[in-house]
């Protein structure tokens, strides 16, 4: 039997003596998607086939890996397998490797890695995740002969030319014989080898330069020998980061928020050292309302990064205020010392209204305002117009332990009564949030108008040790060096 399993949004034609069996979210099909819901760490489908509705759970979030789960569905129902037997192992499917990637390359570039297959659909899912590297101002499309795509040669590079377009791509490296025949379509700038062994003889790696470059290419072309080529080589160990599991981690906490409430992600150390322009190009991508850095500078690279998200600053220094405001970042004030030191450099400015957040010290005993200073700082606040409260927030001692809920709750009690009183003295609202990871399930009730995401964006919540809810972000690789086999030692002690 020849079969063809395609999206129905695509299809063009149907081959003779080829049994076409089609799928679709929007139009009439042989597979109907009729919705995707986000559940936990999973994506439930509810789909119609054969006129019979039934539910799949497929252990992905993102967008290309759903609609790989999707065509393995369709295939399998194609193929006569029953509802029950596709359900318990499409639920068991893992991630696979070459798929987005992100990978530091050679002269200051960034390689997306999506060597793993290629067609027409996947490729637009790719470019808007190239589309989401803002830290260099060149993009670049590798990519090869598009296989099997089910539509006339003339059509598909057509569509491909416009979709480049349309996702405005710098430069293009085209790699195959096909594209090579349709090198009109695509724009002046634009450089054509038969094969990828032709590109690596001929093509100066130098004039890569300080863009974001990515990879996409039919298995037959071998794009991993690109790859490897460009990746930056600098040490046998590394951590690896896996974007496509702290995507899923993010979606997770975001399922668990009461409708309006806002996001705060923690990318302070350099997103606790796994790279902080990645990490928060992700973050942009996927909406989040803020982010939270340590320390001006780190705020500075976000910036410089292209990175145009509000960014609090948890611990400015006074000399780093002209920073600040040139960079269009916003400090934690927790001391009222901190706050005089920006109203007298704001004056100097003439800036009014500059974006602060207050911290209230409800317990944790680490930095911030106490209650004893509500009335000093709603003094200040009324008689002085070079800074308005953006936030006011607080952080929970032990949100994760049951044994101090009473604590907790008096922590979001002496919180809430000090964020009521200043907002009714001072005449305008302000976001509130004293939810850490932890309480972001544990205390739903205290989300107020947003949280703040950490060390659970990595998969790591205190709830639990046994968490299969999230997924693990970073591992650490090496290579063993030598192994050598010991005889068994004898050691004599003579005790006197």
């Amino acid at each position: 039997m020849k079969l063809l399993i395609c999206n129905q949004e695509f299809v063009s034609f149907k081959a003779p003596q080829v049994n076409v069996f089609t799928w679709s979210f929007t139009q009439d099909a042989d597979l109907i998607i009729k919705n995707q819901t986000l559940v936990d760490q999973h994506t439930l489908l509810t789909c119609s086939y054969q006129q019979e509705d039934f539910n799949i759970k497929i252990p992905f979030t993102d967008k290309a890996s759903i609609e790989n789960a999707i065509t393995c569905l369709a295939t399998l129902l194609a193929l006569k397998v029953s509802i029950p037997v596709i359900s318990a192992r499409l639920e068991k499917l893992h991630q696979v490797k070459m798929r987005l990637e992100l990978k530091s390359g050679i002269n200051q570039t960034s390689i997306i890695d999506d060597s793993y297959n290629s067609d027409i659909s996947s490729l637009e899912i790719a470019l808007d995740f190239l589309n989401q590297q803002n830290q260099h101002p060149v993009k670049t499309l590798i990519l090869s002969d598009i296989q099997q795509s089910g539509l006339k040669s003339e059509m598909l590079y057509s569509k491909v030319a416009k979709l480049l377009k349309a996702k405005k791509i710098d430069k293009l490296i085209a790699i195959g014989s096909q594209l090579s025949n349709f090198k009109t379509f695509f724009n002046a700038n634009s450089q054509f080898f038969l094969d990828t062994d032709t590109f690596l003889k001929q093509y100066n790696l130098d004039d890569f330069n300080n863009e974001a470059i990515l990879l996409k290419g039919a298995r037959q072309f071998k794009f991993e020998k690109i790859s490897k080529i460009l990746t930056q080589k600098v040490h046998e160990t590394i951590l690896e980061i896996n974007l496509n599991a702290l995507e899923q981690n993010l979606n997770y906490y975001k399922s668990k928020l009461q409708p309006g409430v806002k996001l705060m992600a923690m990318v302070k150390a350099f997103a606790y050292g796994s790279g902080s322009y990645e990490i928060a190009n992700l973050l942009q991508y996927n909406k989040v309302d803020y982010l939270a850095v340590a320390y001006a500078d780190e705020g500075i690279a976000l910036r410089q990064a292209g990175i145009t998200l509000p960014i609090m600053v948890m611990s400015p220094e006074v000399s780093s205020f002209d920073a600040i405001v040139k960079y269009n970042l916003e400090p934690e004030i927790f001391s009222f010392t901190a706050l005089s030191s920006l109203h007298q450099y704001l004056k100097t400015l003439h800036r009014t209204q500059y974006p602060i957040h207050l911290k209230l010290d409800t317990g944790m005993h680490r930095l911030g305002f106490e209650e004893k200073d509500l009335s000093a700082i709603k003094s200040f606040l009324l008689n002085n117009e070079t800074v308005k409260v953006k936030t006011v927030f607080s952080h929970l001692a032990a949100s994760e332990a049951p044994q101090h809920d009473d604590y907790t709750k008096s922590q979001i009690q002496k919180f809430d009564a000090f964020c009521q009183n200043l907002e009714t003295e001072i005449g305008y609202s302000f976001i509130k949030h004293i939810c850490n990871t932890s309480a972001i399930r544990r205390w739903p009730q205290a989300q107020f108008n947003m949280v703040r995401l950490g060390i659970g964006l990595y998969g790591i919540d205190n709830l639990s040790k046994d968490d299969t809810s999230l997924y693990q972000v970073a591992t650490l690789k090496t290579t063993v060096s030598q192994v050598k086999k010991l005889k068994k030692a004898i050691l004599l002690v003579m005790v006197e």
